[in-house]
């Protein structure tokens, strides 16, 4: 980290707070009520959490800002995980005796529909001398504070890398608390960036320079925990861009005998019925049960659309197969599951963009 970098933003940070006392009180009077809040729910209260005490814990978060709906989004968490299943990971992530790691993998591997910014924003809320808030927010002031190797895909973020950059964070907190900056902890380390160190917040920018970075790995020579995270994270993100467009989508849903798919869209037109796509995405495993897959998928006469997401050099494998098939090499389209992320994420921020001017109340 650059430190001399660091200290400097500290004491422009701190000149901007002398210059704004109110805007100061009133950053730790929510940072208080914040905590406060995430701290109340013990490791009990939230086994016996009912589905509007889950709505309300989850809506609250800075994550949830992507969504309009945010019923809509919990509700599907309910029904993706099973809500008792939910509620017992969420307490053993919150309040678990396990290592701070072990605890963000289980949580990870068990439960579908939480990112990386979500998890470790109810932890910061909860543990804030321990846990950072990781998100892009976060990424673009490390990223310009030259921390190096910064997770660019949630798949990337593991409990250990979580644990290494909390530990970062703590860096800046101790460098402003030595600044005379008092009440420090790592939420405010978290608005400090915010406030700060956004001098990169541009996604072009973002984009361009990641791609002097290492590429992403080649799916089928990943190893099988790297293949499942990459699987899971392709799937849930094909599943909010659907949303995001105006799709209802479901992940792991049948859409005909002997064919269940890893996300799907479907619109309802009038009352002409329903209109449906189909997205396998695929890592490791045989290519002919892809293909079986998406044939048996094309039976359902309101699929209009069959879409394989891989990587380029599984594609082109899926690609030779496909054209073999008939009913099948005219229907298939062909999605890099890297443009995938790069389209979730520009749809991210129009979300947050829009949803925060709050043209629309909630609820309606």
């Amino acid at each position: 980290m650059n430190i001399e970098l660091l200290k400097k933003h500290i004491e422009s940070y701190k000149i901007n707070l002398k210059k704004d006392p109110e805007k100061r009180i009133n950053d730790l009077n929510e940072r208080k009520e914040r905590i406060g809040y995430y701290q109340s729910w013990t490791k009990d209260k939230i086994l016996s959490m009912t589905e509007d005490d889950l709505y309300n814990y989850i809506s609250r978060l800075w994550a949830m800002l992507i969504w309009g709906n945010k019923k809509y989004v919990v509700d599907k968490m309910n029904k993706d995980n099973g809500f008792n299943k939910l509620k017992n990971e969420l307490a053993e992530l919150v309040w678990g005796e396990n290592t701070l790691i072990s605890r963000w993998d289980s949580f990870r591997k068990n439960i579908k529909g939480f990112g990386p910014a979500m998890i470790s924003e109810i932890l910061c809320h909860v543990h804030p001398d321990e846990c950072m808030v990781w998100n892009r927010r976060a990424y673009v002031a490390l990223n310009y504070l030259d921390v190096k190797d910064l997770p660019r895909y949630d798949y990337q973020m593991t409990g250990k890398r979580y644990k290494e950059l909390s530990e970062e964070t703590k860096i800046i907190a101790e460098a402003m608390r030595q600044a005379g900056i008092s009440d420090v902890n790592l939420l405010f380390a978290d608005y400090f960036m915010w406030d700060e160190l956004q001098v990169e917040d541009n996604l072009a920018q973002i984009h361009a320079k990641t791609k002097t970075n290492k590429e992403m790995p080649i799916v089928e020579t990943s190893n099988d925990e790297t293949s499942d995270f990459i699987h899971d994270e392709i799937r849930d993100k094909l599943s909010d861009i659907g949303t995001w467009l105006g799709f209802t989508s479901s992940i792991e849903k049948k859409v005909a005998d002997g064919s269940k798919v890893d996300t799907v869209w479907e619109s309802t037109v009038g009352n002409m019925g329903k209109i449906i796509y189909v997205f396998e995405v695929q890592t490791k495993g045989s290519i002919d049960s892809l293909i079986i897959n998406l044939l048996k998928a094309l039976n359902n006469p309101a699929v209009q659309g069959v879409v394989a997401v891989s990587d380029s050099s599984q594609l082109e494998k899926i690609k030779k197969h496909a054209q073999q098939v008939q009913n099948l090499n005219t229907r298939i389209k062909y999605w890099d599951y890297k443009k995938v992320l790069e389209v979730h994420e520009a749809l991210e921020m129009v979300n947050e963009s829009i949803n925060s001017l709050g043209l629309v109340p909630q609820g309606f």
